[in-house]
């Protein structure tokens, strides 16, 4: 297929049928890069009230950069994947300490920034600064995949090479910021993962799946690790009006955010035999008179299932572990504090056990 041809119907398709979506009406760096890092992981509907909270707290990045993290986290809460808000709050740093607050203006300086990579550094040089590089994600694997018939794996080092180069040979060198625009809106409303509407595709007639019925089949990706199941014992003590909880710290998950104090298991263990261990490694120091067990949640991370039950503490006589820095915490301020989706999930569904 020729290469101005599949550039030209993309984009005369993304004319058409374009979402009007806040930030494609901007070539600012700042507003380009924020709902780059936003949209990571994220979708649209999710992404986009976020986005318009962020421009509000921090309508400059220099605003940004003279937050705390404290501030940026308890913002970026929901949205999950927290090093992203943490590597955001970095980059601004670099961005306004380094940069006089001016976004670098060409894909290789972008990518030295903190949490940029080669598809967040493509898109902020392609839509603000018109450089002719593609960007490649999840999207743009799929349509390549479909119509040119490529069958290496998406996340294998060759298959990243191969779909990187094809992309860059495939983008519209005057209009690079439409180009790069209309083929991840193909990818994300018409070249779908399931059931595509082939039918009505620009490219139906020469779309090498299609004309196989490969869409199911393509893009191809090697299969991941099965993903590490965690289980996770809070316990959640009160008192008076406070609730005990401690900011999480080291090289594990939601670095920065606060929980309660915890017990992880390798595998499934019963409350009543975790109490009577907690009990005895307390040494006198642990009788409750009034304790309620949370029901059972799930929570999937990248790679990792998280299998929780929450021990309620209203009342009795509970050592805190001085190892864990726990602090107890009003309910005004807990909802102030930057919390793991998790942590505000069961502070929700049991918020009248400690009315």
């Amino acid at each position: 297929m020729d290469n101005r041809y599949f550039s030209d119907k993309l984009v005369k398709w993304y004319e058409s049928n374009k979402r009007d979506l806040p930030w494609r009406e901007t070539q600012d760096p700042y507003k380009v890069w924020l709902s780059e890092i936003i949209l990571q992981q994220t979708r649209v509907s999710q992404g986009m009230p976020y986005y318009f909270r962020f421009l509000e707290t921090f309508p400059t990045i220099q605003a940004l950069a003279n937050a705390t993290e404290h501030e940026v986290l308890r913002l970026w809460q929901g949205l999950g994947y927290y090093t992203r808000a943490r590597n955001l709050h970095k980059c601004a740093k670099v961005v306004v300490s380094k940069y006089n607050g001016q976004f670098p203006n060409n894909f290789e300086s972008l990518l030295q920034l903190p949490g940029i990579g080669d598809y967040t550094a493509a898109a902020i040089a392609s839509f603000s600064f018109k450089e002719p590089v593609a960007v490649v994600d999840g999207n743009v694997f799929r349509v390549l995949s479909r119509v040119f018939g490529i069958e290496n794996e998406i996340n294998s080092p060759e298959g990243k090479k191969l779909f990187t180069s094809l992309a860059n040979s495939l983008i519209n060198k005057k209009f690079p910021d439409f180009h790069n625009q209309a083929v991840m809106e193909f990818g994300a409303l018409q070249c779908v993962p399931k059931n595509p509407p082939c039918l009505t595709c620009t490219f139906q007639s020469s779309c090498f799946a299609a004309q196989r019925n490969l869409q199911s089949f393509l893009p191809r990706k090697a299969k991941s690790k099965p993903s590490r199941k965690r289980y996770f014992y809070y316990f959640v003590v009160q008192s008076g009006k406070t609730l005990s909880m401690k900011k999480r710290d080291g090289k594990d998950i939601w670095h920065g955010l606060y929980d309660f104090h915890l017990v992880e298991r390798k595998r499934a263990v019963k409350i009543e035999k975790l109490l009577e261990e907690v009990a005895a490694s307390s040494k006198g120091q642990f009788t409750v008179d009034q304790l309620e067990i949370s029901s059972s949640y799930k929570h999937v991370l990248t790679h990792q299932i998280i299998l929780a039950k929450f021990v309620l503490i209203k009342s009795g006589k509970f050592k805190l572990p001085k190892e864990q820095n726990l602090k107890f915490y009003t309910f005004e301020k807990i909802y102030d504090l930057p919390k793991p989706v998790l942590i505000t999930r069961f502070l929700s569904d049991y918020k009248n056990f400690y009315s």
